[in-house]
């Protein structure tokens, strides 16, 4: 143990055991997972990020081994943990440059959102210097002043390779591109059943790991527009399932992106039709339905259920409003009342 401190002294980082784990320590070979919660802090105390928080659920990080995880030095401190053990590993500046970009990342998988999301198209070390905004004032202070940070970890699992099944996050760009038909086949299933917020999560899942491809290519060549082919299905049922859970709004933004691209993409004209229609936005609606016949007259008898639906809608909240401001200015005369003096 005396020997590893000091090796970790030598390489800039400084730890401190708060309490020791059980069992012998792992040799962590290429492959391996380990599961931990962590808590990045400034060395002043202030809290940065902590994973029993974040996103308001308690979601541990898991890493595998050898997969060149962009903070590096996470990699370095784990290999010294035994598992239940916690610690307090103080980083200096070298090892810490790259950890507003991977937080960003992490905060933004802590909300649903695909975690290259506001990254732009380059490597880590050129967006430090590109001071491009993280969304985030913490991080941005951080990127531009870049300093030690303390993480403290509390080692949960360590599983050897092959007793489990790879995160997106950490496969290779070909096991993500070979597991996408595999997870839109699971979500389809998933609808069939009626498991539709299970089937939204596959949808979306799938949709990140080929945005996620995408962005390592140029826009409009052969090879970002075969992703974008790939994307455009799964958002459409990714787009089904949201109207099923009344995310209207969200379902008009993607079907908006599609047709800005695709413009006789009839699927993506019906759904935002009755999106809009659900938000009482009757001429928006209208024209969606009218460019869907106009596209596929075959969709007649479908068009017109959704227009007599969204009409009896109309109708019916017109009543309602009718009634509830009845007889507001309906004034009557108030005698006047006799006064003596």
């Amino acid at each position: 143990m005396e020997e590893e401190g000091r090796r970790l002294l030598e390489e800039g980082i400084r730890k401190k055991v708060i309490s020791p784990g059980k069992g012998e320590l792992s040799t962590f070979p290429n492959g391996t997972k380990v599961v931990f919660h962590y808590r990045t802090s400034l060395c002043d105390g202030t809290v940065l990020d902590d994973s029993r928080t974040m996103g308001s659920r308690s979601k541990p990080m898991e890493l595998i081994m050898g997969k060149k995880f962009k903070l590096a030095v996470w990699e370095r401190i784990v290999i010294t943990m035994r598992q239940g053990e916690v610690a307090e590993f103080t980083c200096d500046t070298k090892h810490t440059a790259l950890y507003p970009l991977v937080s960003q990342s992490l905060r933004n998988i802590s909300v649903g959102k695909d975690p290259l999301e506001g990254q732009r198209h380059c490597c880590g070390i050129a967006q430090i210097h590109s001071h491009h905004s993280l969304g985030h004032k913490d991080l941005d202070h951080l990127q531009a002043n870049p300093q030690p940070l303390v993480f403290t970890i509390e080692m949960l699992e360590v599983l050897p390779p092959g007793s489990f099944q790879l995160d997106m996050w950490a496969m290779t760009d070909k096991e993500k591109l070979d597991s996408v038909p595999l997870i839109h086949d699971e979500g389809n299933s998933l609808f069939k059943q009626g498991k539709i917020k299970e089937a939204t999560e596959k949808y979306y899942n799938a949709i990140a790991c080929l945005k996620n491809l995408q962005m390592k290519e140029h826009p409009g060549d052969e090879a970002w527009v075969q992703l974008d082919q790939m994307i455009t299905p799964l958002l459409l049922n990714y787009c089904q399932c949201l109207l099923l859970q009344d995310q209207y709004y969200e379902v008009i933004e993607h079907c908006s992106s599609l047709i800005f691209k695709y413009e006789d993409n009839v699927k993506a004209y019906y759904k935002r039709g009755k999106a809009h229609a659900a938000v009482w936005n009757e001429k928006e609606a209208r024209a969606d339905f009218a460019k869907v016949l106009e596209l596929d007259p075959s969709l007649e008898a479908s068009v017109n259920k959704e227009l007599k639906a969204m009409e009896e809608k109309l109708r019916s909240k017109q009543a309602e409003e009718k009634g509830r401001y009845k007889g507001l200015f309906d004034f009557k005369a108030i005698p006047a009342t006799a006064t003596t003096g």
